[in-house]
């Protein structure tokens, strides 16, 4: 039998992300005769029963298909590229509502999803994704993965509200919004809300943004791994321009802000006390 029929296969497979279900494959038009040369000729690779992968097709998608779950929560996150504190050694994933779960090692939620799962999807889409970090995630870390997706795109505020959630969901659906730029910011907002002062993220001063303003002249900038060299450079100019219009400015990075928190939250305090959020 000539290769290309099971190349087809290949082909298709790939076009479907890689790794598809059996029952998907044959509906498009593809045998399971057609599909068993493909797996003879090592094209492609039984996964579990049911599914099929071409090789080096994606490794969170292929251990999804061989043990009966659906990539979610915070591995998803850091798939989608929102903003996490770290990527967990152990994978998350949810159960997708049908058939056996093999034992794996990883953490698996088994919540209702807010968003119905077709039986071909090996993720979950984003909405699933902040139900289970809402669950899963001190509510600091999912309400900084909330309020990333919103940042991109990826989710509309509106659209959520509508949404019926549950548990923590619902309170991250209350406070979430789209103007942090930086999971380092929502952070800071909900240590600091307790002062019940004006704390505003992503504001514009002298024609640059701030990352966060207390009160009227308390301003906070939140460095991270690419404020270096040139950037460096114009945050110290800032920096002028704005003491110069009158603001106090406040520099933390990454590590005080996730490892250091007490210092970061006394210096603030301090300035507090000062007035120098005040007008």
């Amino acid at each position: 039998m000539d290769a290309t029929p099971a190349q087809a296969v290949v082909a298709h497979v790939t076009a479907l992300g890689g790794v598809a279900r059996t029952a998907h494959v044959i509906a498009d038009g593809y045998s399971r005769h057609r599909i068993a040369h493909a797996v003879d000729l090592g094209l492609v690779s039984r996964v579990r029963r049911g599914w099929i992968a071409v090789p080096g097709a994606d490794s969170d998608l292929v251990a999804a298909a061989r043990y009966g779950v659906v990539v979610s929560c915070v591995t998803a996150a850091a798939r989608l590229g929102l903003w996490v504190t770290h990527t967990p050694e152990t994978p998350h994933a949810a159960y997708p509502g049908r058939g056996r779960v093999a034992q794996s090692a990883a953490v698996v939620h088994w919540q209702r999803p807010i968003v119905p799962r077709h039986p071909d999807v090996l993720e979950d889409p984003v909405e699933n994704v902040l139900m289970t970090v809402a669950s899963c995630l001190p509510f600091e870390e999912a309400r900084a993965i909330w309020d990333s997706a919103l940042n991109k795109g990826l989710v509309d505020l509106a659209t959520l509200k509508r949404m019926p959630w549950t548990g923590a969901a619902r309170r991250l659906v209350d406070e979430a919004t789209p103007w942090a730029d930086s999971g380092l910011e929502t952070i800071f907002v909900v240590r600091l809300r307790w002062l019940r002062l004006p704390i505003r993220v992503q504001v514009w001063i002298a024609e640059h943004r701030v990352d966060v303003l207390i009160g009227d002249r308390l301003v906070v900038q939140i460095d991270g791994g690419h404020h270096v060299d040139a950037q460096r450079t114009s945050d110290i100019r800032h920096d002028a321009e704005l003491l110069l219009l009158g603001y106090h400015v406040i520099r933390v990075g990454y590590e005080q802000i996730v490892h250091r928190w007490p210092e970061v939250q006394d210096r603030i305090l301090h300035a507090v006390a000062q007035g120098l959020h005040r007008a």
